[in-house]
């Protein structure tokens, strides 16, 4: 039965990435590229001045803040485990489709994230609130059906699929070294995933405000920890990166190879693993994005731009590099978290499977809890009101279990799961901000407007059209 429905689950997600999403992510990533004048490399530099700005209120969210969440999201177990699988299925061309997804993707994200905006929520302690649900609300005419559908199918993504995978890949970190023993009768993953769940517990049990004040400490270290790790790896194998960066090219645009076996492709596997770490046009940032306190929608939009940045250009890239630059040959007898290992002992030794152990279970942390402040959001949306600490704790106590779960579980089954359910929250929100890209559009000529008039940039509905139309910005 485990084997049947771990083949369907496969069959959904090759029939989900082949046909649907690769047009789909494609299509309007480039669509929002354009019709925004290229706004992730326009306002590039403008987006980090932005990420310093400070909040107003006590009980507010700063854009430092929220970008920090939505990057403990981003950035986690798939920017090491994941583009090790992808670059050892799909071989050199795959990271080349990343920074594609990424660099388009990078519209996107300002777009859902500036809609995030427009259409938050008031909460009663004088923050905000909001993410996909109430713009898909919106652009519903304020029929609340798809926004629930989407709501349950997030948290199945990130309770469920993604966070029983960032367990899943934390202890397969562990399985290269002696103390793990036979893989088959080893209790590491039973001790090691009971342990995941209950740290989890400690920290989500304290909110929502917990999981932001967290994560805005780790994320920063841990990333910057990384990409330096990286770095001095690259110096010390100079010699290997011009080889490696043409095979990148060459590779990815292979297209006997792409086509002959699309499933295990360049291209498949780039796209879908770019999903996956940046999140771009999954509807997943909205939810932190909603929460800052900025004094334009576009401010927060540009911001988040960064952190498409940040996950692939710079966080996935540090891995690919380490991975081609060490001289293994990629291939799919050596995947995921033994792959880096094994790249960084090169020149590294022990150090180098301590390093990518600790930096998982750093990613994994914060990833685990990012996940689940998208999800207390989406529960509220689904209750219509703030949900009682009763429901609250059943989901906590669940999502908890299923940490432990996905220590337990096999490499197929998880990494399809996650893909599938990724694939169907992206399938409801890229058509949705779609239909509500002119309004973020027309935000996005309102800030330029006011920039170019040397102002700092004040949002009002009524500049475009949308007076009484929103809980905010009136």
């Amino acid at each position: 039965m485990y084997q049947m429905l771990s083949l369907l689950i496969e069959n959904i997600s090759n029939f989900m990435y082949s046909y649907l999403l690769i047009i789909m992510l494609l299509a309007v990533g480039l669509y929002f590229t354009v019709r925004t004048k290229f706004v992730q490399f326009r306002y590039f530099k403008e987006a980090i001045r932005l990420v310093s700005e400070k909040k107003n209120g006590e009980n507010s969210v700063s854009a430092f803040e929220a970008l920090m969440v939505s990057t403990a999201s981003r950035v986690g177990t798939g920017n090491v485990v994941g583009v090790a699988n992808a670059i050892a299925i799909g071989g050199y061309g795959a990271v080349f489709w990343m920074w594609v997804i990424a660099l388009v993707g990078g519209a996107t994200a300002f777009v859902e994230s500036t809609l995030a905006q427009v259409y938050k929520k008031r909460d009663k302690d004088g923050g905000c609130y909001g993410g996909p649900a109430y713009y898909i609300e919106a652009a519903m005419g304020g029929k609340r059906w798809l926004g629930i559908v989407f709501s349950i199918a997030l948290i199945a993504t990130y309770a469920g699929g993604f966070n029983m995978l960032c367990s899943y890949n934390l202890i397969t970190s562990l399985s290269g070294y002696d103390f793990y023993g036979d893989p088959e009768t080893s209790l590491v993953p039973v001790i090691c995933g009971s342990l995941l769940a209950v740290l989890v517990g400690i920290c989500i049990f304290g909110g929502g405000k917990r999981i932001v004040k967290v994560t805005g400490v780790m994320v920063p270290v841990m990333g910057v920890s990384y990409i330096v790790i990286a770095l001095i790896f690259m110096v010390l194998n100079i010699g290997l990166i011009p080889e490696v960066i043409k095979n990148i090219f060459v590779s990815a645009f292979d297209f006997k190879a792409i086509f002959g076996g699309f499933a295990g492709s360049a291209l498949m596997q780039g796209i879908k693993r770019g999903l996956y770490s940046n999140e771009a046009g999954v509807g997943s940032a909205p939810n932190a994005s909603a929460a800052a306190d900025v004094s334009h929608p576009a401010k927060q939009g540009m911001v988040q731009m960064l952190s498409v940045f940040i996950d692939t250009i710079l966080v996935c890239t540090a891995t690919a590099m380490m991975c081609l630059s060490s001289g293994i040959v990629p291939s799919k007898e050596l995947t995921g978290a033994p792959f880096v290992q094994t790249a960084l002992a090169t020149k590294f030794g022990n150090f180098g499977f301590y390093f990518i152990t600790i930096a998982l279970l750093l990613f994994a942390f914060t990833t685990l809890i990012g996940n689940l402040f998208y999800c207390d959001g989406c529960i509220n949306y689904i209750a219509n009101k703030k949900a009682s600490k009763k429901t609250l704790l059943i989901f906590r106590v669940g999502a908890c279990l299923l940490i432990f779960a996905g220590a337990l579980m096999d490499f197929g089954m998880v990494w399809n799961l996650a893909d599938v359910l990724m694939g169907i929250m992206t399938i409801i929100n890229l058509p949705i901000i779609m239909i509500l890209g002119k309004t973020a559009l027309d935000v996005l000529k309102d800030y330029s407007e006011q920039k170019k008039a040397g102002k700092d940039p004040q949002f009002k509905a009524a500049a475009i059209g949308l007076k009484g139309k929103t809980d905010f910005w009136n």
